[in-house]
């Protein structure tokens, strides 16, 4: 018997090496602009130099995987807010995902 798991974990996916100046060209398309945009660069900016100090580039995926999905999921959100939907009882998504990491 081994010691050894099953299963491999999931590896995030790379992103394409030019998905950074994709996203950040659309995040300055989008109404959001005016916050989006300085949020995205605080964040990379960040985690490129949390990066060049660990050798690791698994924040950077990480900000291009969240903000992709900000961008992707957006249209929802607009709609939700449209509706007049009670959302006081909402979960906050971000940290969950973070506990199951």
């Amino acid at each position: 018997m081994s010691a050894q798991p099953d299963h491999a974990p999931a590896t995030p996916y790379a992103p394409a090496p030019g998905a950074p100046a994709e996203l950040l060209a659309q995040l300055r398309a989008d109404k959001r602009a005016e916050k989006w945009v300085p949020a995205f660069e605080r964040e990379w900016a960040a985690a490129l130099e949390e990066s060049r100090r660990s050798f690791s580039l698994a924040r950077l995926y990480e900000i291009v995987r969240d903000w992709q999905g900000r961008i992707a999921h957006a249209p929802a959100v607009d709609a939700f807010v449209a509706s007049g939907y009670d959302d006081s009882d909402a979960v906050d998504l971000a940290k969950l995902r973070r506990r199951r990491e």
